[in-house]
């Protein structure tokens, strides 16, 4: 049985693709920053797929050396999805940079050591937004401007850890070569195994169901369901026209946040609110709001992607964007009713 390191294994997208790894008959050994997780991820995991003896775990930090070495010990492949991913602008950009190229630097120099075969790297649309205003076309070739007037803490720690390890794969030395794939979601969205609501995903969400939203911002995102995104990570490790390229795995066109309150307005949801906040008042009300400020690149702006590629190589058609919204809100509705 092949074994798969999934770091950050307690995140959104972590426990996923740790579920989907155990569906495809893979072993898992999962990253956490503390141990005492354990026994969330696994009842997490557990309510989709039987993790019987399969599932363990270890301790990692992202800006420490210690254990890395020895968590890649017997692993064929590793899905690197840790990374800090918070919206809300930070007073030192470096909060978010420094554990997200370190980490990455970190994750790759011991998977190079211990001789693993490929390793997969959550990174974002948001390291492939140019500028980052007007209207942006996304596709395998694109790049964020880290030095772009819009550009957010969080984005430059997606693309700086990105052209890391893309710097990393194609200097290095030695007839063994660590094999590279990188995911580029957008907003993720869809069920949560854990129960965990306070991620910005669910969060958001959450506010939005029960009216603390009452107005929302005229901004349009590439929305990713994070069952696709995990599904993808696994078909990643060990396809062969995957080497050596990016993958940006959401839907085709954009969708408003506008479209997610009409569906679920339209669907049961009476508390949600479908009304615009103006972009003006969003942009002066930044100037005092780190969570808004984040925000910025994608208020008025408009993205395209391209993900022809994602899909012949994978043969995949992404989960349709009603279901993602309907199959998100039905898993947070579960959560608060219990």
């Amino acid at each position: 049985m092949k074994k798969v390191l999934v770091t950050g294994i307690s995140g959104y997208i972590g426990q996923h693709c740790a579920a989907e790894l155990l569906k495809n008959g893979y072993s898992v050994r999962g990253s956490l920053r503390s141990l005492y997780k354990s026994d969330e991820v696994k009842k997490g995991i557990n309510t989709v797929v039987d993790i019987k003896e399969n599932l363990e775990f270890c301790e990692l930090n992202l800006l420490k050396d210690k254990g890395w070495n020895d968590a890649m010990k017997g692993c064929d492949y590793v899905l690197h999805v840790a990374s800090p991913f918070i919206t809300r602008e930070p007073k030192d950009a470096n909060e978010l940079i420094k554990p997200a190229v370190e980490g990455t630097q970190r994750a790759l120099k011991a998977a190079k050591k211990a001789g693993v075969k490929r390793m997969v790297i959550t990174s974002s649309i948001v390291a492939m937004l140019g500028e980052a205003n007007g209207s942006i076309n996304l596709n395998q070739d694109s790049w964020t401007n880290v030095n772009a007037k819009h550009t957010t803490a969080y984005m430059k720690s997606k693309t700086l850890a990105e052209k890391s390890a893309w710097d990393f794969i194609n200097n290095q030395k030695g007839d063994y070569q660590l094999e590279l794939v990188v995911i580029n979601p957008g907003p993720v969205y869809g069920p949560t195994l854990s129960g965990n609501l306070s991620g910005e995903s669910m969060s958001m969400f959450k506010d939005l169901m029960t009216g603390k939203m009452p107005m929302i911002p005229k901004s349009a995102m590439n929305m990713s369901d994070v069952r696709d995104i995990a599904n993808i990570h696994v078909q990643a490790l060990e396809n062969d026209a995957a080497k050596g390229k990016r993958f940006i795995v959401s839907t085709e066109k954009s969708h408003f946040f506008q479209e997610i309150a009409q569906v679920l307005k339209s669907n049961g949801y009476p508390k949600v609110s479908t009304k615009l906040a103006p972009n003006f008042l969003l942009k002066f009300i930044a100037n005092f709001n780190s969570d808004l400020k984040g925000m910025l690149p994608f208020i008025g702006n408009t993205l395209n992607a391209d993900i022809t590629e994602t899909m012949k190589t994978f043969n995949w058609t992404p989960i349709a964007f009603e279901k993602t919204v309907l199959d998100t809100a039905k898993s947070i509705e579960e959560v608060m009713n219990k």
